[in-house]
């Protein structure tokens, strides 16, 4: 009698030692301080798909500030030629990536009718002025230091982004290492940190050595596959973004004032790593 009366009683997760009472104590949402990020949904219309907007851009900011938590510290791994950790990071910035590219199958549930009904909300506010975004792609190597004009009005930002130009750039991290074992011309060593990496045909030379005979170079081996497996989720990344932009907005121009997807579709000529993609074709 005892145990039925025990099994139509509501279950209590404290009986099994679960906290249920927290004055004094941190909590699951002080910890994450969801008060901030819940709040943090400001619509400007009154339309449906607003909220979806914002939640898919805000939540894109987030994986981002993570990528760059873990490309940095990767860049600092590899420069100090810990590599083991650096992989670890290089292949969770691909899962991020991965991530953020699921989101956009999430935004192409919103009709070029939906976004209508807010667009004129957004004033001259564009994804093309994320300066994190702009943070990951010097950070990864596409560097050009026109792409701080957007930034100016805000100085913190733009001493940061100009800060990253003064910095090797992952690939550039990555060419010292392969120099430690296959020598490269010291033009591709001391280039101008503030303009993008250029094809080499030494560079691309020392890597097929390193292909040709991946177990006597693995460590070299491993990180150039962990390279393109980056890059090859962070190409995804943007071709998804050209897509979904042409099936919402079509060719109109973007708020922000670029020519919308015919300046995605140039950004998608960039090779971040290009002589680990070319030497395929020779090996």
């Amino acid at each position: 009698m005892e145990k039925e009366r025990e099994m139509t009683q509501p279950y209590d997760p404290a009986n099994d030692g679960a906290q249920m009472t927290f004055d004094g104590r941190v909590s699951y949402g002080d910890y994450l301080h969801l008060d901030a990020i819940l709040g943090a949904q400001h619509l400007q219309s009154d339309a449906h798909d607003e909220l979806l907007f914002i939640i898919q851009h805000q939540t894109s900011e987030l994986w981002m500030r993570l990528a760059i938590h873990e490309l940095t510290a990767a860049r600092e791994a590899l420069g100090a030629a810990d590599v083991r950790p650096a992989f670890k990071m290089l292949a969770r910035v691909s899962r991020i990536f991965e991530q953020l590219n699921s989101a956009w199958d999430v935004l192409r549930t919103m009709t070029p009718a939906d976004y209508t009904a807010f667009r004129e909300a957004l004033g001259q506010s564009s994804g093309f002025q994320s300066f994190q975004y702009r943070q990951i792609e010097f950070l990864l190597g596409n560097r050009n230091p026109a792409m701080l004009r957007p930034h100016a009005h805000r100085p913190e930002i733009a001493a940061l982004l100009e800060a990253e130009l003064t910095r090797p750039s992952l690939y550039d991290v990555a060419l010292q290492a392969l120099h430690t074992r296959h020598p490269l011309p010291e033009a591709v060593l001391t280039r101008d940190r503030r303009l993008p990496h250029s094809a080499s045909e030494d560079v691309a030379a020392a890597w097929a050595e390193v292909y040709r005979d991946p177990a006597a170079h693995w460590s070299l081996y491993e990180l150039a596959e962990k390279l393109v497996d980056l890059e090859d989720y962070f190409r995804r990344w943007r071709f998804n973004h050209v897509t979904t932009v042409e099936r919402v907005i079509g060719f109109k121009r973007g708020t922000g004032g670029t020519g919308g997807v015919s300046y995605l579709k140039r950004m998608l000529e960039v090779e971040l790593f290009p002589e680990l993609w070319h030497l395929r074709t020779d090996l």
